[in-house]
């Protein structure tokens, strides 16, 4: 048996787009005279369509859209994802369904039995689980059809209970498919890989492994979808960040690729960036918007947002705003030009002087007999927030943030001014890990100026200001951070690790007390495993517990 694993890019509510994305894979297998071809989880109407699940016309019409791809698979077999009715009339008014097509009809139904409910998740709001665990055959071959987090065990879903892969291999299957929609984090694909071949490992046979690619906003899609014969060994990698599509051959349980897997391992920060550069196109073309701007400071966090802008959109579509202030220093306005030099994107140059002296002589008489204070200086970040978001309603431009995560989690932002934005770029990433990409960047030229990577960090609202000033180090900061943020620990159990407990306790209160800011916050492009936003629920007023 011939097997097209079909990666393909789809669009959440666009039929017509993915259908035709998805008959035009069909006709290429066909013309490779594949038997069979696999498409990635909930295909048809795109994934993750959230509450459009629960609107009547969304499931019509991906009950359409499904009949009108069956017409095409009269001489070819179809696997693929769907929301479907759920048949039995209790429960849950939905199935989360991989759709066997054959002959031009739907040949029989799988429905996914382990519905994740933690971090992005909740499928449980949606879909009905699936209680009977039954290989299907397709042309004298037994296939553990499986869906996802199927393949996961019960480590997230208490609610199942045995091992689904053990209860199919006692059926000895010839080989376990797997429809995917697995978001990227930079810590996920060797876990993948792990949960796969331990999978393999149970039902002794091959594995093929189909996942989306492309970005819904703030879920990015990485594919890499595989190829694994029955000792765990990858035959078949599909592009990372691509759509693609490879084609193996199934006899009985021995599995062969037609081309041989990636061998290049791209570093973490690597990967980082070409998920950043898929999060701003798709948000973009997604969204029907082309042209992105920014304030750029001459600082580094401005910079790298706006060099992969200009990598993901072109320099023609990227307009940077300088706008500087009585405090901006000469070397930040000369890197802020030299980036623009470097990279080609417009510019516009906006001094906010006047403005904040206005409404501070406003504010004067209110303010009587008080010393200036942070509210100052959030008076110039709220300005710059203005004049970005008129600069953005008078071109229909939208508005790019440029906070990092560092900030981000310990509140180091201004409501209603850096904080301002449509999409938040580098959110998701650490202070550290922004230097790490602004070298990436620079890895064949020097898009980034050296002066804006070496130089210290300053937000530069009020003089010789230092982000040190307010914050430790940031290789300690964002360290203490990892382990309260994406490893979920107490800041008790932080200091056990080694950490100063002062320190911590303040970074942890920190942490607590910016959910507020975080809550109106622009939605982030993630890439960890633990990113802000609906991944990370978390009470706005709750006491800090230490």
């Amino acid at each position: 048996m011939k097997i097209a694993l079909a990666q393909l890019n789809y669009h959440i509510g666009n039929f017509e787009s993915n259908e035709e994305k998805i008959i035009q894979a069909i006709q290429r297998a066909k013309e490779q005279q594949a038997d069979l071809i696999l498409f990635a989880e909930l295909a048809v109407g795109g994934y993750p369509a959230k509450d459009l699940l629960r609107n009547a016309v969304f499931i019509e019409r991906c009950r359409k859209s499904l009949e009108n791809i069956a017409t095409h698979c009269t001489d070819i077999d179809c696997i693929i994802g769907v929301p479907l009715k759920n048949p039995k009339g209790e429960g849950k008014a939905l199935v989360n369904a991989a759709v066997v097509l054959s002959k031009g009809e739907i040949a029989c139904t799988v429905h996914k039995s382990l519905l994740p409910d933690y971090d992005v998740f909740d499928e449980y709001r949606y879909f009905e689980p699936n209680d009977v665990y039954e290989c299907i055959t397709l042309k004298d071959t037994k296939i553990a059809l499986t869906i996802c987090e199927d393949l996961w065990d019960n480590d997230f879903d208490n609610s199942y209970k045995g091992d689904l892969m053990l209860e199919l291999s006692k059926q000895n299957p010839d080989i376990i498919i797997n429809l995917a929609a697995s978001p990227f984090s930079y810590v996920h694909y060797h876990k993948r890989l792990e949960v796969l071949r331990s999978n393999i490992e149970k039902a002794q046979t091959p594995l093929l492994y189909v996942n989306q690619v492309g970005a819904h906003t703030d879920l990015i899609f990485d594919g890499r979808s595989l190829a694994l014969d029955s000792k765990g060994q990858v035959l078949a990698e599909l592009k990372a960040f691509e759509e693609d599509m490879q084609f193996v051959e199934l006899q009985g349980k021995e599995l062969k690729a037609e081309q041989p897997p990636v061998t290049e391992e791209k570093s973490e920060i690597a990967l980082i960036h070409d998920a950043l550069i898929l999060g701003l196109r798709d948000f973009f073309s997604k969204s029907g918007f082309q042209k992105a701007v920014l304030g750029l400071s001459g600082g580094l966090d401005s910079a790298v947002v706006a060099a992969l802008a200009v990598e993901a959109l072109g320099r023609e579509n990227v307009l940077a705003v300088l706008m500087p202030s009585i405090y901006s220093s000469d070397h930040s306005i000369s890197d802020a030009l030299a980036l623009v030099e470097n990279t080609g994107c417009k510019h516009l140059i906006l001094p906010i002087k006047d403005i904040a002296q206005a409404f501070e002589n406003t504010l004067s008489e209110a303010f009587a007999g008080l010393k200036p204070d942070t509210t100052e200086e959030n008076i110039q970040a709220r300005t710059r927030g203005t004049l970005l978001m008129a600069v953005s309603n008078k071109f229909g431009y939208i508005l790019l943030n440029t906070s990092n995560k560092s900030e981000a989690a310990v509140g180091y932002g201004t409501l209603y001014g850096d904080m301002a934005g449509a999409l938040s770029v580098i959110g998701d990433i650490y202070k550290t890990q922004a230097y790490e990409l602004a070298h990436y960047i620079n890895r064949n030229e020097e898009i980034i100026p050296l002066n804006t990577i070496t130089k210290a960090p300053s937000a530069e609202l009020r003089p010789d200001q230092k982000d040190s000033d307010s914050l430790p180090p940031y290789e300690i900061l964002d360290a203490i951070l990892y382990q309260l943020i994406e490893k979920e620990k107490s800041g008790s159990e932080v200091v056990n690790l080694g950490f100063e407990e002062t320190l911590v306790q303040r970074i942890s209160k920190m942490l607590a007390g910016a959910e507020f800011k975080r809550f109106q916050a622009p939605p982030i492009l993630r890439v960890s495993p633990k990113a802000f936003g609906a991944g990370r629920a978390m009470p706005l007023v709750a006491k800090n517990i230490f």
